[in-house]
């Protein structure tokens, strides 16, 4: 089997390695096919003559799931769990509101002789593998299984925008934009006991928001994901570069809650539309959007702890959003009234609809949407926490360094430039129903989003 490139890995905590098996700690990237991580843990197996165990901490990444992100999750884990067992690969899933607790708890069962897990830039993600780092006397390994250029290879610090980052990118994408070999029915079989996962109890202990019900507009599993891949290359992708930014022309590909979830991997998608050359400044558009600013997101939360928060905007953002802090606003909403789509502007509460009803707004109008609650909230604060809250509740892709990030560059100018300075927004990039109405029909969205919530109401 193909080793992995060594500079993919790094540990986390270097130990001697222990007799028992190796285990993998699958929490952001949660399928078999195209996993970095999967891929050196069985590797070290094999060289170890070790059995292999897959551990899904289902809320070590994500503490708090609504039924709708619950959902869809553990929809793909079913299928993850099978696929690994045609692999002699046994999983377990310690779950619920305590699931790094848990590990701990299932750890000592296992008596593992190293740990290998994926990697992910958020806060949430980083405290509890410190804290295992911190409990464990065996290795612990992170493999970026998510990006295409490994995070700390890309980038040492965080980047300016996304014309700093895309140079050091292309640099490295003909070492890393490689195929991936196939992981094998691991030989070594695990002599314990591993309990099979009870998916209707997992699922009820991990919701911690019962009020966001499943959509049944997305399919979930790594399956599905390469189906809805593979449409959109061959029926959409020619559309991509004039009709990305037009939400009734549905040019985007629908890979976010796949790739959030690691459904699917960026490199595999990546790498399969590379192959198609119909239309080349729509490849070029889709790729830049697939690698660069996927990865220019993991690069801002890699490298600012506080991403979420005023203190992680750039010094000219925080300064100019204090100097027009206290300018009259054309309207005031509270966070139930933009959670309600209760506003005077009509593609505004099209755009939160859409979120509610389906669990993805389009990319153009999330921009909008996130502009327009910095216009009409209080504060700069109260904008940032009330978007921070509809997108981590309503999206499918809720708390991922993409959302954090556009919410980031809406509010707080993260990744863009000063503009011409107005009221509220200070020299932070303003935009307008006008200037929506120029790129596509406002009219024909609004109608769709209400004809879409009239048939959900029935």
């Amino acid at each position: 089997m193909t080793n992995v490139d060594q500079s993919r890995i790094r540990f986390l905590k270097e130990a001697p390695f222990g007799r028992g098996p190796v285990v993998c700690i699958m929490a952001r990237d949660q399928r078999v096919s195209d996993n970095w991580a999967l891929l050196h843990a069985q590797h070290l197996a094999l060289e170890l003559k070790k059995p292999l165990v897959v551990l899904l901490p289902i809320t070590a990444e994500y503490p708090e799931l609504t039924r709708r992100q619950a959902a869809f999750m553990i929809a793909g884990l079913r299928e993850t769990v099978r696929d690994l067992a045609r692999l002699n690969i046994p999983a377990a899933v310690p779950s619920g509101a305590k699931s790094v607790i848990s590990l701990d708890a299932l750890l000592p069962k296992l008596q593992p002789g190293a740990i290998v897990t994926d990697f992910s830039p958020l806060r949430a993600s980083r405290m509890w593998k410190q804290q295992l780092a911190e409990r464990i006397a065996i290795p612990l390994i992170e493999a970026d299984a998510h990006n295409i250029v490994p995070a700390w290879v890309a980038s040492d610090k965080q980047e300016y925008a996304a014309y700093t980052l895309r140079p050091k990118i292309h640099r490295q994408l003909g070492r890393y934009l490689t195929d991936f070999p196939a992981p094998v029915k691991h030989p070594f079989g695990y002599a314990g006991s591993v309990v099979a996962p009870d998916w209707n109890t997992i699922e009820n202990a991990v919701v911690t928001d019962d009020s966001v019900a499943a959509v049944g507009n997305f399919t979930a599993g790594s399956r599905a994901a390469l189906d809805v891949m593979s449409k959109f290359l061959t029926n959409k992708l020619a559309a991509y570069n004039d009709g990305r930014n037009d939400p009734n022309v549905g040019a985007q590909s629908q890979l976010s809650p796949y790739l959030h979830f690691g459904q699917i991997s960026a490199q595999r998608v990546a790498l399969e539309a590379q192959r198609y050359q119909d239309d080349i400044p729509s490849q070029e558009a889709f790729l830049e959007e697939l690698i660069v600013r996927r990865e220019l997101s993991d690069n801002f939360c890699l490298y600012n702890p506080r991403y979420d928060s005023l203190d992680g905007f750039p010094d000219w953002a925080r300064t100019t959003l204090n100097e027009h802090r206290h300018d009259p606003r054309p309207y005031l909403y509270s966070r139930d009234d933009f959670e309600a789509a209760a506003t005077h502007d009509e593609l505004w509460n099209a755009a939160q609809n859409e979120l509610v009803l389906t669990g993805k707004m389009h990319g153009y109008m999330r921009m909008y949407w996130a502009k327009k609650i910095l216009e009409w909230s209080p504060t700069p604060e109260d904008a940032l926490a009330a978007a921070l809250y509809l997108n981590d509740k309503y999206e499918l892709d809720g708390r991922d360094p993409n959302g954090y990030t556009g919410v980031a560059w809406s509010i707080g100018g993260v990744h863009d430039r000063p503009w011409f300075e107005r009221d509220v927004f200070g020299k932070v990039r303003y935009m307008s129903e006008g200037g929506c109405r120029r790129k596509f029909d406002v009219s024909g969205y609004i109608d769709r989003i209400s004809r879409l919530r009239s048939e959900v109401a029935l």
